[in-house]
C-alpha cells in the first residue's frame, strides 16, 4: 500500500473494526432486553445499534474508495449489509413476539451466524480470490 494512503486508510480501518464489534454486542444486548419485555431499554440500545450501521458502512465504504474497489472486499459490503438486515428482521420479530420462536426465526439466525462467520473469514483474509 502506497504510504500517502496508509495515514488515511488506519484512520477509517480501527472505527470500522472496532464499530463491527459493538455492533455484535449491542445487537446481544437488545435482543436479550427485548426477551425481557424490557420495552424503553430495549429501544435506546437499538437506537444505538442503528448508529453504529452508519459507522461501520461510512468507514466500510471509505475503505472501499481507498482499496480501490476490490472485489473480495465488495463481496464483503454486500454481506454486511445482508447481516444488518437480518438483524433488523430477528430485532423486529423478538419485539413483536418477545420468546416466541417460529421456523424463520430460527432460520434467520442461522443465516446470521454464518454470514457473520464469512465476514469475519473474508476480514482477515482467510477468504480471499
Amino acid at each position: 500500500m502506497k504510504e500517502a494512503l496508509l495515514m488515511p486508510y488506519e484512520a477509517f480501518y480501527h472505527p470500522h473494526a472496532y464499530s463491527w464489534v459493538l455492533l455484535v454486542t449491542l445487537f446481544v444486548v437488545s435482543f436479550m432486553l427485548y426477551r425481557k419485555q424490557a420495552a424503553k431499554p430495549a429501544k435506546i440500545t437499538h437506537m444505538i445499534l442503528r448508529l453504529f450501521y452508519v459507522i461501520m458502512l461510512s468507514t466500510g465504504i471509505a475503505l472501499l474508495v481507498l482499496n480501490e474497489f476490490p472485489i473480495i472486499t465488495f463481496v464483503k459490503a454486500v454481506f454486511a449489509i445482508y447481516f444488518i438486515y437480518l438483524m433488523e428482521q430477528i430485532l423486529g420479530r423478538t419485539k413483536e413476539h418477545g420468546t416466541d420462536y417460529d421456523e424463520n426465526t430460527s432460520r434467520q439466525w442461522f443465516f446470521l451466524v454464518s454470514t457473520l462467520i464469512v465476514i469475519v473469514l473474508i476480514g482477515y483474509d482467510v477468504i480471499s480470490f
